[in-house]
């Protein structure tokens, strides 16, 4: 055994010693993309820029994706490159991010996955105070949770998105993986399951068939539910790996959601209107006179000039009529020549019309 210890070590000296010159070259080259991102700080604070262009970061991923010719996938150099630019982007300015807490939230995940880790973390105790932070300057966005794969829209963040002066700067779509979660492991003493209501229904299979005497009790967000049953042995959490390292809770059951393809769209807000990139979508708010045809009516600008629609949402309009606002998502920039055509038809049919932003789509 020790002789094949010893002659595996000699056959990986040399390649480890190769990575750690190579790990030397990549360091230096990092000290240099950080002395020129610090140049283009200084420039850009003279001009009053903003310090994170979501629609350049996209720009600069896409271009090394292209041309990539190593065995790293398209998601790792994503991941790669999100975070030296992240790191870059805080010795310009530290970015504070708002989100629904508290710590080790899906949305706390998405945050730090769009805008790296190197960011100030603003752990929200609702998707209102989310918008209300970036909209009085505490925060410089905030990332919202807009449509889950299983359940369909979060309902909340369209009533805000419609009422509010914040436009959608980016989007980010990230897996959801839920995790039955006690302090022991175990379900010992457990009389209640945790978690946010949109958690409970997308496992409500698993829990039926799993844990049918565990009552079920939606609260804000899974991480508190993590909280909840980190100091109470009665409550088992459903939750994500974040909250459960955060709050020191055991695994009792893995990826308990129903639908294993589970996924969650965040979008983020602020008040920075995004330029075109060629790779963009367009969110608008729209409501027509309740007539017949009308709804049809208000599509065919989009078919006229050949704009596709990726996404098509109702929801009521809170007049106390059977009115509705048609929450919809077409691909390409409102400054696209033939988006923006389409769009100033739409503009003078629609009873009402707003642009919630132009963005990079998720890749």
């Amino acid at each position: 055994m020790n002789s094949k210890v010893s002659s595996e070590e000699q056959r990986l000296a040399p390649i480890r010693d190769k990575i750690d010159a190579l790990d030397a070259q990549i360091l230096e080259l990092l000290t240099q993309r950080a002395q020129a991102a610090q140049e283009v700080g200084h420039i850009k604070g003279g001009f009053a820029s903003p310090v994170f262009r979501p629609e350049r970061e996209r720009q600069v991923i896409a271009k090394l994706q292209e041309t990539n010719q190593g065995p790293l996938l398209p998601d790792g150099i994503a991941a790669i490159w999100r975070e030296v630019m992240s790191a870059c982007r805080a010795l310009e300015a530290r970015q504070t991010i708002a989100y629904l807490g508290p710590i080790g939230t899906f949305s706390e995940q998405a945050a730090q996955t769009y805008f790296g880790h190197s960011i100030a973390g603003l752990p929200c105790n609702s998707l209102d105070e989310v918008f209300r932070a970036v909209e009085k300057g505490a925060a410089q966005f905030g990332v919202v949770p807009v449509e889950n794969s299983s359940e369909g829209a979060v309902s909340r963040t369209l009533d805000l998105l419609l009422d509010s002066t914040m436009r959608i700067s980016g989007e980010l779509v990230l897996p959801i993986h839920h995790h039955l979660l006690t302090a022991t492991g175990e379900l010992n003493g457990v009389t209640t399951v945790c978690a946010h209501a949109q958690a409970l229904a997308q496992c409500q299979q698993w829990l039926s068939e799993h844990a049918p005497h565990l009552k079920r009790q939606a609260v804000s967000s899974n991480a508190e539910a993590a909280r909840m049953a980190a100091g109470d042995p009665s409550l088992a959490a459903i939750a994500g790996i974040p909250a459960q390292v955060a709050y020191g809770l055991q695994v009792v059951a893995s990826q308990i959601q129903d639908d294993p393809h589970n996924r969650t769209r965040f979008v983020v807000i602020g008040h920075y209107a995004c330029q075109s990139t060629g790779q963009d979508q367009t969110s608008l708010v729209l409501s027509v006179d309740n007539q017949p045809g009308a709804v049809h009516r208000l599509l065919e600008p989009l078919a006229k000039h050949g704009v596709s629609m990726n996404r098509f949402e109702s929801r009521p309009a809170r007049k106390g009529t059977w009115e509705y606002h048609f929450y919809i998502d077409v691909a390409g920039h409102a400054e696209d020549a033939k988006v923006s055509k389409a769009l100033n038809e739409l503009k003078a049919m629609a009873a009402f019309y707003k642009n919630l932003g132009s963005y990079p789509h998720s890749v």
